[in-house]
């Protein structure tokens, strides 16, 4: 069962912008997979700290993993990095991880072994998420996902975290990010275009993804998520009445869970 499994190669792409100081915990959560048929596609956008040097020097230590890097020649933003890697890797699945985020480590093998009991040819898998502060201390607080997701319901909220996505080749080379706009939620404007083809994507409701917050992810900053959220709305084509009406279950649901975020962050 393993044997079979194990036989769905997966191709991991990591976008990497100024992220020494926490890709080499990112890589790291990868490496120690129970899956390990796996290929990493580091994506480095022209970082001008260290990070060129950190990702070098992790893959001359760990020689026996597929790992490589790959250096843009300008900064081109995260969307044309992840594009960039579907187009270089050569798994039957993608997944994309961050160089902030983290995985548990049976991450990639719960959802392989769950897209072969769903027989998925083509299809996005997502899991829920724990959270960790920019100093690495965990929050109590656990973002859950329903089983499936269907695009009516992820409009009225994103519960596809990028770091949390397999998704087959096939499907996401039909969908790619956008490039260049940097007013959208590039991510979730993918995930709204893939479920009109494939109507509904599985989720694991565990959290598998370790979520990092941003040190800039505060007040300010949701409110510049919240006219991106209604510049992806606009983008993929709602009209005007349609965004107003999923505009409001984004706050709410914002609300709620960015208050408990809060508390957690507080408590600990």
């Amino acid at each position: 069962m393993l044997n079979e499994i194990r036989s769905k190669k997966v191709s991991v792409i990591m976008p990497a912008y100024n992220a020494a100081g926490t890709i080499r915990a990112s890589i790291d959560s990868l490496i120690n997979q129970s899956f390990n048929d796996w290929e990493l596609l580091v994506i480095d956008d022209c970082s001008s700290d260290d990070t060129v040097k950190e990702v070098e020097k992790l893959i001359e230590e760990t020689s026996g993993y597929d790992i490589r890097l790959i250096k843009n020649e300008e900064n081109r933003g995260v969307a044309y990095s992840r594009n960039h890697g579907i187009e270089l890797s050569n798994g039957e699945w993608i997944a994309f991880l961050d160089s902030d985020d983290m995985w548990e480590r049976d991450k990639l093998e719960k959802q392989i072994k769950h897209a072969k009991e769903l027989a998925l040819n083509e299809g996005l898998i997502f899991t829920g998420s724990s959270f960790i502060s920019k100093d690495n201390r965990r929050l109590d607080y656990i973002l859950h996902v329903p089983e499936m997701i269907d695009r009516k319901s992820l409009l009225k909220q994103n519960l596809i975290s990028c770091s949390s996505v397999l998704v087959s080749r096939k499907l996401i080379m039909k969908y790619k990010f956008p490039e260049g706009i940097k007013t959208i939620h590039e991510d979730f404007a993918v995930w709204l275009d893939v479920l009109r083809e494939i109507k509904i994507a599985y989720g694991i409701d565990e959290p598998l993804l370790i979520y990092r917050i941003a040190s800039d992810s505060k007040s300010g900053k949701k409110s510049k998520a919240a006219v991106m959220n209604w510049n992806t709305y606009k983008y993929v084509g709602l009209s005007a009445i349609e965004r107003v009406y999923y505009m409001l279950h984004y706050i709410i649901n914002g609300i709620m869970k960015w208050g408990q975020i809060g508390r957690a962050e507080k408590w600990e």
